[in-house]
């Protein structure tokens, strides 16, 4: 009998049939990612670990992936479903250098945003069914192709014609989102406003019904200072700015929680209050969930008009090429992006 891949306990394949009833009509589209970090390594484990559990292929070049799988090449999406029993399916994209582990190749930067792009149009065609990426190293699109986002999530939306989305980490035990991301903290006091703290909340809630098929999502809302200001001693953004859009939202019929102290809103018996956590910026955001879930947490887009999961960590150049990289959150992620669209096919959504 096979094993939970999450627990390590054996799995009755009759009740795995039954979870995946909600059958993907499209295969997922996983982007490779940084080719000189660990992205083609968990590529190859994903096919390892999950077989045929889900239809799944590589947009990337097949020369990047390490020996240790077969590969079947395909030339359409379609073909996956049928090819993943004999080996990992790749749709071939041919990159202009090789990937030298740990050492990206400046060339190779136009071919990354290439895959991306492509899978993009894949998903919005519906030729796949969910994007799942894997990671890309910012600072090497930059400088090899005049990369202007911060992220994959800011290009994402540049992609989708959305003018807002919204990052979430998710976990089985937890679900946050930062409303101010990758920013100095310097920054954020004055990036934090009304309506972006409004905008973060609805988008939230509007993919907890949609993505999560939660009917009437509990929000827990953190404040931005120590102890949420305590009163006014420690700040007052949450008196003048947090209180006021919270109160406004309620009168809506929202149901929101906050603004809390961050301090004491992870723990278990917290947790259990609520089905996602808002916070003011990145670290009140990650530190928690990685805490809790260091290999397990998946990186969700929300509000995008295709479903995006990617796993919770970076290139990690300094393990590339070693065949040591864990791909738990890489599978989390595949798993996370079939739920989404099985929950937004039962409730009618696109």
């Amino acid at each position: 009998m096979p094993l939970d891949l999450k627990s390590g306990d054996a799995v009755d394949p009759a009740a795995r049939s039954e979870r995946q009833s909600g059958a993907l009509t499209a295969p997922i589209a996983v982007t490779c990612g940084e080719p000189a970090g660990v992205g083609p390594e968990i590529a190859a484990k994903l096919w390892q670990r999950m077989g045929s559990e889900l239809p799944f292929f590589l947009i990337g070049d097949p020369a990047h992936v390490p020996g240790t799988v077969p590969i079947c090449e395909i030339a359409h999406p379609s073909e996956a479903t049928k090819a993943i029993a004999q080996g990992l399916p790749v749709l071939t994209h041919r990159f202009a250098a090789p990937a030298t582990p740990g050492i990206p190749a400046p060339e190779n930067a136009t071919g990354v945003i290439e895959v991306i792009e492509r899978a993009v149009a894949l998903v919005r065609a519906g030729e796949a069914s969910a994007l799942t990426t894997l990671p890309i190293h910012k600072k090497a699109l930059k400088d090899g192709a005049g990369f202007a986002f911060p992220g994959h999530t800011e290009f994402l939306a540049h992609l989708a014609g959305v003018e807002q989305v919204v990052m979430m980490l998710a976990c089985p035990a937890l679900k946050v989102v930062p409303v101010t991301i990758h920013i100095p903290l310097a920054q954020v006091p004055s990036a934090l406003t009304a309506e972006l703290l409004e905008a973060t909340i609805r988008i939230t809630e509007a993919a907890l019904r949609r993505d999560f098929a939660i009917p009437v999502p509990r929000l827990a809302i953190c404040g931005l200072n120590p102890h949420a200001g305590e009163g006014g001693a420690m700040g007052t953004e949450e008196h003048d700015l947090i209180a006021p859009v919270l109160h406004r939202m309620r009168a809506e019929g929202f149901r929101l929680a906050g603004p809390l102290s961050a301090d004491t809103m992870f723990h278990a018996a917290a947790r259990v209050t609520y089905d996602a956590a808002v916070a003011m910026y990145h670290d009140q955001a990650l530190i928690p969930i990685k805490t809790l879930d260091f290999d397990g947490g998946v990186n969700v887009t929300l509000g995008l008009p295709f479903v995006r999961t990617s796993p919770d960590h970076g290139t990690a150049f300094d393990i590339a090429g070693t065949g040591t990289a864990n791909p738990a959150s890489a599978v989390a992620a595949l798993r996370m992006a079939a739920q989404m669209v099985h929950a937004r096919g039962s409730n009618g959504a696109d």
